[in-house]
């Protein structure tokens, strides 16, 4: 994992909070109907970089064979 690949993480975990934090306040509906839009696209943009720096799926680990009985 790179220092880039942390900053763009820690960008859309910031944009994540605020937008959050956002969501608690008055807004028209036009406002909260961005601000939901944005939200899902910062937590779909951290999905996606965290499978690209963590390529590890649950399917993927290889499963022991049980041990053999005499």
């Amino acid at each position: 994992m790179t220092d880039e690949d942390f900053a763009l993480l820690r960008t859309h975990r910031n944009n994540i909070h605020r937008y959050r934090r956002l969501l608690e306040t008055q807004l028209s509906a036009l406002e909260r109907q961005y601000l939901e839009r944005r939200l899902s696209e910062e937590q779909t943009a951290i999905e996606l970089l965290s499978r690209s720096i963590f390529p590890l799926e649950l399917g993927a680990v290889s499963r022991r064979s049980p041990p053999a009985t005499a």
